[in-house]
């Protein structure tokens, strides 16, 4: 609670004490500054604002603001697959059951939304933030604790800051998972098609690889391990690739679903039968996979409980409710279907 009147002394109470001139002295700036910042309006300087910020913050600043409005946030650096369908399909279930709207922004693959997104989104004050995949400042953080907005990450691009509650899935039990039922069936030439390993789920996923392949004596051909984008056309590059190698891999483990849908292109484009000369296994286990020639052998990942965890997160914070934990993460799951094989011969 602050306060903008003024006693005598120039610093009205209320509550705390702490007054907008009192912060202003503090800060070492004008009045109408602090209120800028505290109303999450444009025009104050980076170092500025963080000035004031800082002073709220040692004072344990907490703004008595109007109901937020009914709407949850929800942050994506893009929407380009039906990974991020199965994602929005979870957080408007539990949006519907709050009578809560949801609101999208789609950042054209930049992973941190720009500053205009984050005065938008203080002028709106919703109940709060759900970024998937994406990464906010610290600065944007502290902006939107200080309007008392909840955030939320789904799959951190980066480690979330310690208070930060975030979501996540198992995702090194499942690349060991899908290892292990490749090396179960007797491949020992598997290739491994990573994402950018500075995100945690991709680094996840090929560390699974790597334990399960050193968990059976199977040394890791650096070859055959590459880091490759989260797309139809990393996987045809990278595929290509591994299957023009003069001895190729009999098997190949990819980071998401779209990687192996190119694999299973450059197989084609080579004349390599799936599963009887290469199998293949993926993860997600998007709805396409199903019906993919053949079906995929995948790694299920539970994205519809996912966003619902998060969305449930969003309202219990919003509620002032403690959460019991700050890291959820959800079980993956080896979905087996006809495109693994035993190796020939």
């Amino acid at each position: 609670m602050i306060s903008t009147g003024s006693d005598p002394g120039g610093d009205s109470t209320e509550r705390t004490g702490l007054t907008v001139a009192r912060i202003a002295r503090l800060a070492g700036v004008s009045a109408p500054t602090v209120s800028r910042v505290i109303n999450g309006q444009a025009g104050v300087a980076l170092s500025t604002r963080q000035r004031v910020e800082a002073v709220l913050r040692e004072h344990g600043y907490r703004r008595d603001n109007p109901a937020p409005a009914a709407i949850i946030e929800l942050v994506f650096h893009a929407l380009e697959s039906l990974w991020a369908l199965e994602i929005i399909r979870g957080v408007e279930q539990v949006a519907r059951e709050h009578d809560l709207a949801v609101v999208l922004t789609e950042m054209q693959g930049r992973l941190t939304p720009g500053k205009a997104w984050t005065e938008q989104v203080l002028a709106r004050r919703p109940t709060g933030v759900i970024a998937v995949f994406s990464e906010l400042t610290g600065h944007q953080q502290s902006q939107l604790a200080t309007r008392g907005i909840p955030l939320v990450v789904l799959d951190p691009t980066g480690e979330p800051l310690h208070l930060t509650p975030s979501v996540g899935a198992t995702n090194w039990s499942g690349g060991m998972a899908a290892t292990r039922h490749l090396l179960e069936l007797g491949h020992r030439r598997i290739a491994m098609l990573s994402g950018p390993v500075e995100w945690p789920c991709c680094r996840a996923r090929l560390d699974g690889y790597r334990a399960a392949m050193d968990a059976a004596g199977v040394p890791v051909d650096p070859e055959l391990v590459k880091v490759s984008t989260l797309y139809v056309e990393g996987g045809l590059r990278d595929g290509a690739a591994l299957l023009g190698l003069p001895d190729p891999p009999t098997a190949v483990f990819t980071a998401n679903d779209l990687q192996a849908f190119g694999v299973y292109e450059a197989a084609r484009r080579a004349g390599v039968r799936i599963p009887e000369d290469l199998s293949v296994v993926g993860f997600d286990d998007l709805s396409f996979t199903a019906w993919a020639g053949p079906p995929m052998t995948t790694v299920r990942q539970p994205l519809v409980q996912m966003g619902a965890a998060a969305a449930r997160m969003v309202v219990a914070l919003a509620r002032q409710e403690l959460l019991e934990q700050h890291r959820v993460e959800l079980a993956t799951t080896l979905v087996v279907r006809e495109s693994t094989a035993p190796p020939r011969g």
